[in-house]
């Protein structure tokens, strides 16, 4: 450990040079050093390694049996180093093997994931997607960990510690089987707050959101019924029921069994983003990820 301490890569270029050449002089100009330096290098060497290295011979130098010792392992160590910090490869989407993990709820799979999937599935064949439900507060520990590579969560709620790309704006719309009987425009506020709703609550068993608190400010309360964990749920039970449900407008689009219609009251939208950690954000993988899947969105 001592001797490595006074090694510096310098020298060790330069004795991996001098065991190739077998030539002070060679070795100065294949590494654009003066002669005189390449002979303080070969000191210096010779007093760490505490043997001659290189001996006067017949036709230049000849390498000592430490040297040859040394020979392999040095061009091995020195290749490894030059391959460790050369600058990434480009990345070649057609022969990947990524494994990708994603952490996204189900309306993130829905509207980002499966809009991206088949030009991916195309452009990517050998990758694989890994997706998780993560709750929001272990993101940034997940993420540090690895463990996942990507999140898609909403803006507002931005993520301490990751960084971020907003993917799209969302807003609310008012949504209820084809030929439902009340659900036509112009709707009234009164009339809205008499329907039966469903609400989707990601915690599990709440039935106020963010429509409450708009109607709560002009002293109004609608009539949520159902409430549930996941919006797949809630399409299936509009399709095949008279309850209706507020619910993002990506969420609905090109369903046949579903129409929606502006609400009565305005009740404010959100951004959706794509968030990640510092750790990957300049592998090339991942800067393809990255962009192919914002712009399938």
């Amino acid at each position: 450990m001592n001797n490595l301490r006074r090694l510096d890569l310098n020298l060790l270029v330069t004795l991996d040079t001098l065991l190739s050449e077998q030539n002070v002089t060679r070795t100065a100009q294949r590494l654009n050093f003066s002669q005189p330096s390449v002979s303080v290098h070969l000191a210096k060497l010779r007093d760490i390694f505490d043997d001659p290295l290189l001996l006067p011979g017949p036709r230049g130098m000849r390498p000592t049996a430490r040297a040859e010792e040394l020979r392999q392992p040095l061009q091995d160590a020195l290749r490894a180093l030059e391959h460790a910090i050369s600058p990434s490869s480009p990345f070649d989407p057609a022969s990947a093997t990524n494994t990708w993990r994603i952490s996204a709820f189900d309306y993130g799979e829905s509207t980002i994931l499966l809009p991206a999937l088949a030009g991916l599935r195309s452009a990517a064949p050998g990758t694989r997607l890994a997706i998780f439900e993560v709750t929001p507060s272990l993101l940034t520990k997940k993420a540090e960990q690895g463990e996942i590579d990507l999140a898609f969560h909403i803006h507002e709620c931005v993520v301490p510690g990751l960084r971020h790309r907003i993917l799209f704006s969302e807003k609310y719309v008012l949504v209820g089987r084809v030929g439902h009987p009340k659900l036509k425009a112009p709707l009234s506020v009164e009339q809205f707050c008499q329907l039966e709703q469903v609400i989707v609550s990601p915690d599990g068993g709440g039935f106020h959101g963010v429509t409450d608190r708009e109607l709560s400010k002009i002293g109004l309360s609608r009539c949520v019924v159902l409430s549930v964990p996941h919006f797949l749920f809630v399409k299936s039970v509009l399709a095949t029921t008279d309850l209706v449900a507020m619910l993002p407008s990506r969420l609905v689009r090109g369903e046949p069994e579903l129409q929606a219609i502006e609400p009565p009251i305005e009740i404010p939208g959100y951004e959706m983003a794509m968030f990640w950690h510092e750790r990957c954000h300049r592998d090339p993988a991942h800067q393809w990820l990255r962009e192919f899947i914002a712009g399938s969105v």
